[in-house]
C-alpha cells in the first residue's frame, strides 16, 4: 500500500470518527455539553461537521494548501527568517503588550513601513491574521449612520466584520455584478439623504479573488459605478487581497495593483499565511484609517502586537516579492492552471458528464480567452456528490476538498481544487483522471449499465464506516 493511501485511510477514518453521533451517549453530561453535541450532530448526520483534518506528506498530490508559492514546503522562508533573526542580534520574542502600550516597536513599524511602500499605501498595518485584519479594520472604519454594501459572496472574516460594526446599513449585492452593485448603491443614495449630501459614508466590500468560487472581481467596473453615483467620495472601497497576494499583479503584488487602483482603493488586506509562505495580515490605508483602527478597533488594539519573529517571517516573504524571486513561482501558477484546463476539457468523459448535469467547471469555460487565471478552480457537482469525489481523489492518493452548504450557497457543491507552483503536469494527469473516472462510474450507474448504486470509493469509505461502528 502506497503513504498516499495509508494518509487516505488514516485520514478517512479519523472523519468518520468525528462524526459519529454523540447525543445518545451523552445522558448524564451536564446540558450544557449536550445541547452543544445536539446542535453538532446535525451536521454529523449529514457528513457536514467541520473537523481537523491531519497533515499529509508529499506522497500527496497537494490540491488543498495556501502554499501556493510552494514558498513553505521548499524550505526557503523558513531558512530566510533563520537569518533575519540573526541580522537583529538580541531581541525580545514577545511584543509584551498591544500597539497602545509597549508593543508599537521600532521593527514592526520599519517592516510596515515597508510594506507600505511595496503595495505604493500611505501605510500599512500588521495583524496577527488575515481574518483578524479584516474583521478589525471593518470595525473601525465605519460610523453609527454608515453603510456596509458587500459582494454576496464574501468571506466570513467580513460578514464578522460587520456584525461588530456600528453601520446602521449592511446590503449585499450579486456576485461579481456591477448593475447589482449600481441598484444597491442607487437605493441607499435615493433614500438616505445623508448619503447624497456625504455625511454619512458607504464601505464597499469585495474581494480579488473569490476563496470558494475562484473568480476575479470586476473592480474597474465597480469603481466607476460608485465614483459616479458618490464624487464626493463618501463611498470607498474594502477589498481583500488574500488569494491575490503572491499570485496576481506586479511580483504578486496583488489585483490592486495589476490594475493601477491603489488611488482608487481606501482599505486593502493582505494575507501573509498563504502565497508568502509565513502567518499573518496586513491593513493597507492611509493614516486617517490607521488612526481610527488605533482608536477604535478592539479586534486589533486590545490584542498583543505581533512579535519579532511573526514579523520578521513577514519581512522575509516581502522580500522575496520585492526581488523578484518568486516571479518564475507566480508564472508556473498561470501554466499549471492552463494545463489542467486543457486536458479537463478534452477528456472525452468530461464532456458527456457535463452534458449529463453531472459536473461543471465555470472557469474552464471559455479559459483560453482570459489573460490570466486564478489558482482556485472549483468543480461543481451535484448534491451529495462532493463527498462521493471527495473520496474517489482522496483514495486516488490526493488531497481536494469537498464544500457544501453553508459554506457555499445551496445547491452549489464542489470539490475546491488549489493549484500551486509546486503542482506538476503529471499531479494535474492523475487529478483529470481521478475526475473523469469518477465521472465515468458515475455516468454507467445513471445509465444502468452498472449493478451498483454507489459509486466504489463512496462503498469503501462506508464499510470503514460500518467496521468503526
Amino acid at each position: 500500500m502506497s503513504n498516499s493511501n495509508t494518509y487516505a485511510e488514516r485520514m478517512l477514518k479519523n472523519w468518520l470518527e468525528e462524526h459519529k453521533l454523540q447525543v445518545s451517549a451523552m445522558k448524564h453530561a451536564p446540558a450544557f455539553d449536550r445541547n452543544l453535541e445536539q446542535a453538532l450532530d446535525r451536521y454529523r448526520v449529514e457528513f457536514g461537521l467541520m473537523t481537523a483534518k491531519p497533515r499529509w506528506d508529499d506522497s500527496v498530490i497537494d490540491l488543498t494548501s495556501s502554499d501556493f508559492l510552494s514558498l513553505s514546503r521548499s524550505g526557503r522562508i523558513r531558512e530566510g527568517v533563520k537569518e533575519e533573526l540573526e541580522r537583529q542580534g538580541e531581541y525580545l520574542l514577545s511584543a509584551s503588550g498591544s500597539r497602545a502600550q509597549f508593543g508599537n516597536y521600532d521593527y514592526l513599524l520599519e517592516v510596515e513601513r515597508e510594506i507600505a511602500k511595496f503595495h505604493n499605501a500611505e501605510t500599512a498595518w500588521i495583524a496577527h491574521s488575515g481574518f483578524f485584519a479584516c474583521a478589525g479594520v471593518i470595525e473601525a472604519s465605519l460610523l453609527p449612520g454608515d453603510a456596509i454594501v458587500y459582494d454576496e459572496y464574501m468571506h466570513a472574516s467580513t460578514h464578522v466584520g460587520m456584525k461588530i460594526s456600528t453601520a446602521a446599513h449592511k446590503l449585499s449585492f450579486r456576485h461579481n455584478d456591477p448593475v447589482s452593485l449600481r441598484d444597491v448603491l442607487t437605493s441607499l443614495k435615493d433614500r438616505y439623504p445623508a448619503f447624497r449630501s456625504g455625511t454619512q459614508s458607504i464601505l464597499i466590500c469585495v474581494e480579488s479573488i473569490y476563496s470558494m468560487d475562484g473568480d476575479i472581481c470586476p473592480l474597474k467596473e465597480c469603481v466607476n459605478v460608485a465614483k459616479e453615483l458618490f464624487p464626493l467620495g463618501n463611498a470607498q472601497f474594502f477589498m481583500d487581497e488574500a488569494h491575490s497576494s503572491g499570485v496576481l499583479g506586479p511580483n504578486g503584488a496583488g489585483l490592486v495593483q495589476m490594475l493601477g487602483l491603489e488611488k482608487e482603493i481606501a482599505i486593502r488586506v493582505h494575507v501573509c499565511s498563504k502565497a508568502l509562505g509565513s502567518t499573518g495580515g496586513v491593513i493597507l490605508c492611509n493614516k486617517t484609517i490607521r488612526h481610527a483602527i488605533m482608536h477604535q478597533s478592539r479586534c486589533l488594539t486590545y490584542s498583543g502586537a505581533p512579535s519579532t519573529l511573526m514579523v520578521a517571517s513577514i519581512r522575509v516573504g516581502y522580500a522575496m516579492l520585492a526581488s523578484g524571486e518568486t516571479k518564475k513561482a507566480q508564472d508556473r501558477i498561470q501554466t499549471i492552471v492552463k494545463y489542467f484546463f486543457h486536458k479537463l476539457t478534452n477528456d472525452p468523459v468530461w464532456e458527456e458528464a457535463v452534458d449529463a448535469g453531472l459536473l461543471s467547471c465555470p472557469l474552464a469555460e471559455d479559459w483560453e480567452q482570459r489573460q490570466c487565471h486564478s489558482h482556485i478552480v472549483p468543480i461543481r457537482t451535484r448534491p451529495r456528490h462532493e463527498q462521493y469525489l471527495f473520496f474517489h481523489m482522496s483514495l486516488a492518493g490526493m488531497n481536494a476538498y469537498n464544500i457544501s452548504y453553508p459554506v457555499v450557497p445551496k445547491g452549489s457543491s464542489r470539490i475546491r481544487m488549489v493549484f500551486h507552483a509546486h503542482n506538476t503536469e503529471q499531479e494535474v494527469d492523475t487529478a483529470v483522471a481521478a475526475i473523469c473516472g469518477w465521472a465515468a462510474e458515475m455516468l454507467e450507474i445513471e445509465d444502468g449499465a452498472s449493478n451498483a448504486t454507489l459509486p466504489k470509493a463512496a462503498l469503501q469509505v462506508y464499510a470503514m464506516q460500518a467496521a468503526l461502528a
